[in-house]
């Protein structure tokens, strides 16, 4: 018998991660938590339930709904079964299925949010991979304007709630654009027309132009009216009552018109800051299933990062599932996009530790007490970790500021005699020498005056 090949002589494979993939380590991943525990809570506290779906779906229930684009970016193969399946591009689709599937369960309106990843299999660059976690809410089972007020004021408190204050939500509705379409007779083009009048921020006006006529075949003065939705400016009542005479032979504008109106009004109500949430009658979200309101959110000081929280109503989505109409409205978080611009201003500070307390060990002959202490803190529900091994104290401290931890604790032979702890603040540098009857007052109030 053949005696098996040692570890050591074994070849060795070397360690990488596929193009467009990446592993997360401690420090973002522990921000990438923090934000998506945030946006649960704002989720919940509009009543947004949440749900999963399979990573797999099969092809039929994907191609076709986000446009040729994202049918190319499926990651799409045939498995065992011999069956045709797919890795999911997007949530909202799985949750059109999810819907049309467990209707008589769940009841509408529906309203659930969604946290998972999703795949495509698009050119990796900066900032964008193939693989990503969103972060959706949707209504579903309701075409009331009420819930795209909702959707507007979820994104509102959700970028608050984060920390940002300097934000601007742009909006617009397809149904004002169909409109558009209507007037100059293009409604047979519109998909070409609103994919083309989608890309106006990235590559300009006159290159949208020369799209219009040469990719979808628009007259020049047909491409001159669609393009005049650009130079709309000022308040969005303003904008508003400048498109409605243009739009007053088209029902479906004139519609758009009165939604947005209800819209801007519900914001002044709320007390929504002025001029955060803006009119821009030229964004048209690019994927097709969109029907009538439109969101996109940027960033006041950091725009060049592009939309942070997208999305828009989509009336027909379901309707290749069911013939219960299920009309629904919701919108994505940027996930990665909020994480590199929170590190950029400022707003979070990485740290490789979920736990803001090191017990160091200090003394061999106090192991126990040294976890016994650490259990006593967690009852009173302070997060700590224990040094392992008894090493000398600057290698522990060391360790402590390597990882981001907030305060360590240190006590050996003369401090358990006294039946005190030494309390060291690596923020500050002060330490502090405390009874043990004192020691959990003193770490959580510490903690809570750090904002920890």
């Amino acid at each position: 018998m053949t005696p098996p090949t040692p570890a050591s002589d074994k070849p060795r494979i070397k360690p990488a991660t596929l193009k467009g993939f990446r592993d997360h380590l401690p420090g973002p991943m522990l921000a990438r938590e923090k934000l998506i525990d945030t946006a649960r809570t704002v989720y919940r506290s509009y009543g947004f339930s949440p749900i999963d779906t399979p990573a797999l779906e099969y092809s039929e229930i994907l191609l076709g709904k986000g446009g040729d684009e994202s049918d190319k970016q499926l990651f799409r193969f045939t498995d065992k079964g011999d069956r045709d399946v797919a890795m999911r591009f997007d949530l909202t689709v799985p949750l059109a299925r999810y819907a049309a599937q467990h209707l008589h369960e769940i009841g509408t309106p529906f309203k659930r949010y969604h946290v998972a990843t999703v795949w495509r299999a698009e050119k990796p660059q900066k900032g964008r991979y193939r693989e990503f976690i969103q972060c959706d809410f949707d209504t579903i089972g309701t075409t009331s304007n009420t819930a795209d007020i909702e959707t507007l004021f979820v994104i509102n408190d959700l970028m608050e709630q984060l920390g940002f204050s300097e934000f601007t939500i742009r909006v617009n509705n397809r149904l004002l654009l169909n409109g558009l379409l209507e007037t100059l007779d293009l409604t047979n083009q519109a998909t070409g027309v609103l994919r083309c009048l989608d890309k106006l921020g990235k590559i300009g006006s006159e290159r949208v132009a020369s799209e219009l006529q040469s990719v979808v075949g628009l007259s020049a003065e047909q491409a001159t009216g669609v393009l005049g939705l650009a130079d709309c400016q000022g308040s969005p009542t303003a904008i508003l009552e400048s498109l409605l005479p243009q739009l007053s032979s088209s029902d479906t504008g004139v519609q758009g018109v009165a939604r947005l109106q209800e819209l801007f009004s519900a914001c002044d109500t709320a007390g929504i800051p002025e001029g955060r949430v803006q009119l821009d009658p030229a964004i048209a979200r690019g994927l097709d299933y969109y029907t009538g309101t439109i969101y996109e959110t940027f960033l006041d000081q950091l725009p060049g990062i592009g939309s942070v929280c997208s999305g828009g109503r989509y009336d027909d989505l379901a309707g290749l599932f069911t013939a219960q109409p299920l009309p629904g409205v919701g919108a994505s978080l940027g996930l990665d996009r909020l994480l590199a611009a929170m590190a950029e201003l400022g707003l979070s500070e990485f740290s490789a530790t979920a736990a803001p307390v090191l017990v160091a060990h200090f003394d061999v002959n106090h192991g126990a007490d040294y976890l016994a202490t650490a259990r006593h803190l967690r009852q009173a529900g302070v997060a700590c970790e224990v040094f392992p091994d008894p090493r000398p104290l600057g290698k522990q401290l060391k360790y402590a500021d390597r990882k981001g931890f907030r305060l360590v604790l240190i006590a050996g032979v003369d401090e358990f005699a006294n039946k005190t702890w030494q309390i060291k603040d690596l923020r500050t540098g002060e330490q502090l020498e405390v009874s043990y009857d004192q020691l959990v007052a003193t770490i959580v109030d510490s903690l809570a005056s750090a904002g920890d």
